[in-house]
């Protein structure tokens, strides 16, 4: 039998180009933020909530881009190419037309940001930042789905020099857009939004000429006859994925609904709570990197019914997801105040204000670091057992029911503000991690695999 530091060594070789790829990804972001911490902290404060608009939208999307990722890994587990295509190709297909009915929300999202209660101000320059991203939604969309099939085929090392290759296109156009450098006219947030429109459309098709192209992979011939439909694939990718696109948008929307909240106490402590969202997805990445990597472990074993490899495969993700979570912890409790000012221009005068705000939150963080990392790990295993519905009922109870209930409590009417908002995030993530861990220890873990679950 496979020992477990076999399985640690796979791991850590399959996770260890997604973890980059995903920290890639998140430094497009992160360097819209913290250029425009260096270009004002209203504009910050608009790509800060524009940013997470965006990327609410772009989760439910994903969620059938995800679920592209354990079919493919259990048919190739169990040589059957064709139906490797097969889920691909409808996940294209099924992020092609999300993503042209997702658009209005872009276009008319000032409105929407108004009726939340934001900042005038704030709203009208995000609506500006997402008129322009938004038509990056489908492109972001479509990389989720090649990112899936090309991981699942371990072929993850493409993904990593796509997304670097990306980051370092986005920061390059931020900086010539946002500022006017090189000639270029000064387009403030704007700029920013066609930086992330060029990374994404980069990032994308570099990935599908890969799929295409590369020697190993030709066989699938996913782009012949492209235009065919095939219902029943298409079926099920829709079935095991919406309920992952609604998982996504329970945790996404607790953390959009924190953004709107903090947006009510003004547009310093939003601007706070922008950068330091910005650091925790960073660190967070890693996370969701190794919770990819266990679902091609995972759903490797499931499809060819190994559960003792499964229960390895499991343990040696959590494990090193753990020893992440500790030096994640450690950081956060030692040096916020050092990790928020690298965001903030040095000649900014509210500059003192934004690192107390922003280091407090850090510290409230390194408490729901173990929750955050174990609930996204459960979620990684449970996709690769396809199993995605009862997981989606855990995280709307745990986010909606407890989390985001709790964040308004604690942060308005005992008036911890700041700090109790985030503090109703530790609520809600350690109880999504606690169920949704006993589910895959107690279930799939330990019974024989006679069909995948429902």
């Amino acid at each position: 039998m496979t020992t477990l530091a076999s399985h640690l060594r796979a791991t850590l070789t399959l996770g260890t180009p997604l973890i980059g790829g995903m920290l890639a990804q998140t430094a497009i972001t992160l360097t819209d933020t913290v250029m425009m911490g260096w270009y004002g902290v209203e504009e910050l404060a608009a790509v800060a909530l524009g940013g997470s608009y965006f990327h609410v939208i772009l989760i439910l999307g994903m969620g059938f881009g995800l679920a592209v990722m354990p079919m493919v890994a259990a048919a190739a587990a169990n040589g059957d190419r064709r139906q490797v295509r097969r889920v691909t190709r409808m996940g294209l297909w099924i992020g092609l037309g999300f993503s042209a009915l997702a658009l209005p929300l872009f276009w008319w999202s000032g409105a929407i940001l108004l009726a939340l209660g934001q900042d005038p101000a704030v709203a009208a320059l995000g609506q500006t930042y997402l008129r322009i991203a938004g038509f990056g939604i489908a492109p972001a969309v479509l990389m989720t789905v090649f990112r899936s099939h090309l991981s699942a085929l371990e072929k993850p090392r493409v993904v990593l020099w796509a997304t670097m290759a990306g980051a370092v296109l986005n920061a390059g156009l931020n900086w010539v857009l946002i500022f006017g450098n090189l000639g270029a006219p000064e387009m403030g947030v704007a700029g920013a939004a066609l930086a992330s429109l060029g990374t994404y459309l980069l990032i994308t098709g570099v990935l599908a000429l890969y799929a295409a192209l590369h020697p190993d992979l030709r066989q699938d011939t996913l782009f012949a006859r492209f235009w065919n439909p095939d219902w029943e694939a298409m079926g099920a990718v829709f079935r095991l994925g919406w309920p992952i696109a609604l998982t996504l948008l329970s945790e996404s929307g607790l953390f959009m609904a924190t953004m709107v909240m903090m947006g009510w106490l003004g547009p310093n402590p939003l601007a706070a709570h922008g950068i330091a969202l910005q650091i925790c997805s960073a660190t967070f990445m890693v996370h969701i990197g190794l919770s990819q990597a266990a679902t091609v472990r995972a759903g490797r074993a499931w499809g060819t019914r190994d559960i003792a490899n499964l229960r390895l495969a499991a343990a040696a993700a959590l494990i090193l997801s753990g020893a992440m979570v500790a030096l994640t912890i450690a950081a956060f409790l030692l040096v916020p105040g050092l990790l928020v000012g690298l965001f903030v221009d040095p000649a900014d005068p509210l500059r003192p204000e934004i690192i107390a705000l922003g280091a407090s939150l850090l510290v409230v963080a390194a408490f729901f670091q173990l929750a955050d990392a174990g609930q996204v790990m459960a979620l990684g295993l449970l996709r690769g057992v396809q199993d995605t519905r009862v997981p989606m009922l855990y995280a709307v109870v745990a986010y909606w029911g407890l989390g985001l209930p709790a964040a308004w409590v604690i942060g308005f009417p005992l008036g911890f503000e700041g700090p109790g908002i985030w503090a109703g995030l530790v609520v809600g993530l350690a109880a999504a991690a606690g169920l949704m861990m006993t589910r895959f220890w107690r279930g799939p873990a330990r019974r024989p695999a006679a069909a995948a679950p429902a």
